[in-house]
């Protein structure tokens, strides 16, 4: 139910989950929309490319929504962006450098000349109908991350995005906390946080921590230094390229989207190097392997990615050396721990020196700590609080930190994706729910794959398939030909001779007794072998193959 004169906040994703981020912020006939964010699959959705939110409340209200307004240019709060502009074209609002990652990907669906990008520095303030959002800097694993502020009639709802405090970061920009600390002084009603890293006690270390690590590790290298991290982590690149020309070393990019990060950054000024210092793979052996560091994608452990293309030397430019060092400057995404340590592996295995964060200080996480957490809560001294950008149980703590910190429990809200958070002058309520849930990609399919086609490939990667062929003459219903069998991923046909020979004979019977009895339907022909042949299978194999029985007419 609805209050007159209220403000209602309504996650479309990013809730008890990592990634998907996208919130709605509705006051009477405007809303603003705060990130679109992709989540990437787990291993059980073969075939996925990336999840994205669905939109149909936006879609609904679309016309209410007045921008999408992004915090920073990380794909799980910009990766969905083409697919929403695709539905709903409306102006973004994002600092220089997520805009410039945003054209990149615009302009690979073929939109970005349709599309509205108004670039806003940190301090503007964007000014709708009732609401106004400001932009307030932060410092984040990439530069030109935000937190916003939204003035609503009602009160500060207060958006951290994700963040961490670093008193000495890479580009010299600091988190603004003065302005933080005046909203807090003037009032803000509701306080949304990042929770990712609340189960960690403590500050997370700055960024330039990593720089002294790099530099040790160039100085002592013999050969070629290939460096892995996040694309989009523009200070981790800064530090790498750094230490390489302190060592006098040349700098190659390998992988789509670290080249396309690196150059858009480059020209915007977020990325210090000199067109000397680079070179392209095409040019690797121009030089001696002490002169070379690759700065590279795969920090994932992704099949397609550079390292892994390296690893199991299927790159084509690139080879192993000997002397190599391999620099893994990122920790795994939560699902992807054995992606990593598949390719750390295979480059022992090939003779290569692997350092990653086990072995050295080579990643700092751009989450805050509990520490940070409990000073931005001081600072902002929200009236309600909710939980954001996390898992459930990282949600759940972050609300007990906010208690301990002497926030009553009424005034936190556990929410879900797609609850609808209500706020008025005297009360806050969760007051409804609104249809959300997941919206899979698969190449160009969008929405295409559900849970039908899901179900079907797991268990045609559990179990395989096995289709059995039959050729039946149309005027005497006869069978001239089959049936015969062709297996993929159940057994091997040479070695399960017998098991083959059981299953056409099976199919043959079933066949031959609805044939006689006059069963001339062919739904009813194909149903009876699926079923014959599917109890004897899971009789004798315990298994249940995706069964495809196939009739032909002739």
């Amino acid at each position: 139910m609805t209050v007159e004169n209220s403000v209602k906040v309504i996650p479309l994703g990013g809730l008890g989950e990592i990634g998907k981020n996208i919130t709605a912020i509705e006051y009477e006939d405007e809303i603003i929309v705060i990130d679109s964010g992709i989540a990437f699959p787990s291993e059980e959705m073969y075939g996925v490319d990336l999840i994205i939110p669905d939109i149909t409340y936006l879609l609904d209200n679309s016309s209410k929504v007045k921008g999408i307004f992004l915090t920073h240019g990380h794909e799980d709060h910009i990766g969905a962006l083409p697919y929403i502009l695709k539905q709903l074209n409306v102006p973004v609002y994002g600092t220089k450098l997520t805009l410039g990652i945003c054209e990149n990907k615009l302009k690979e669906h073929n939109i970005l000349a349709d599309c509205e990008l108004n670039v806003v520095e940190t301090g503007d303030i964007v000014e709708l109908t009732n609401l106004k959002v400001e932009f307030i800097r932060n410092t984040h694993s990439i530069a030109d991350a935000c937190s916003i502020a939204i003035h609503t009639p009602l009160g500060v709802i207060f958006h951290t995005g994700d963040f961490k405090i670093d008193y000495t970061p890479v580009d010299g920009l600091l988190m603004d906390l003065e302005r933080i600390a005046t909203l807090g002084k003037e009032g803000v009603l509701l306080l949304l946080a990042d929770s990712t890293n609340v189960e960690r006690e403590g500050h997370t270390k700055s960024e330039k921590s990593i720089g002294e690590t790099l530099n040790r590790l160039f100085l002592n290298a013999k050969g070629r230094v290939i460096v892995t991290t996040f694309a989009s982590n523009i200070h981790r690149m800064q530090l790498i390229i750094n230490a390489a020309v302190m060592y006098g070393r040349k700098i190659a990019f390998s992988g789509r989207s670290m080249e396309s990060i690196a150059k858009v950054a480059k020209e915007l000024g977020y990325l210090n190097i000199s067109e000397e210092d680079i070179i392209g793979l095409d040019e690797l052996n121009n030089y001696t392997n002490e002169q070379i560091t690759i700065i590279c994608t795969g920090s994932q452990g992704e099949p397609m990615a550079a390292l892994s293309r390296i690893a199991f030397s299927t790159h084509r430019q690139i080879s192993l050396q000997p002397n190599d060092l391999f620099i893994v400057s990122a920790s795994p995404i939560p699902g992807n721990e054995k992606l990593i340590s598949r390719v750390i592996n295979q480059l022992y295995k090939k003779g290569a020196d692997v350092i990653y964060k086990g072995l050295e200080d080579v990643h700092v996480s751009g989450h805050a700590q509990q520490e940070e957490l409990k000073l931005i809560h001081t600072l902002v001294k929200p009236k309600y609080f909710m939980p954001a950008h996390g898992e459930y149980r990282h949600l759940k703590h972050h609300g007990n930190l906010a208690n301990r910190l002497g926030m009553d429990r009424d005034n936190i809200f556990m929410m879900e994706t797609g609850d609808v958070l209500e706020l008025t002058d005297t009360e806050a309520n969760i007051t409804g729910r609104v249809h959300t849930g997941n919206v899979l990609v698969d190449g160009l399919g969008v929405g295409d794959v559900g849970n039908l086609v899901l179900r079907d490939r797991r268990q045609l990667a559990q179990d395989g398939m096995l289709t059995i062929v039959v050729a039946i003459e149309r005027v005497s219903y006869s069978i001239i030909s089959g049936p015969d069998i062709i297996t993929r991923g159940f057994v091997y046909v040479r070695e399960s001779e017998n098991l083959i020979n059981e299953l056409k004979d099976i199919a043959q019977k079933e066949l031959e007794n609805c044939l006689e009895n006059k069963i001339i339907d062919w739904y009813v022909l194909k149903l009876s072998m699926k079923k014959a042949i599917e109890k004897y299978i899971y009789e004798t194999t315990k298994r249940r193959p995706t069964v495809l029985p196939i009739i032909m007419e002739v």
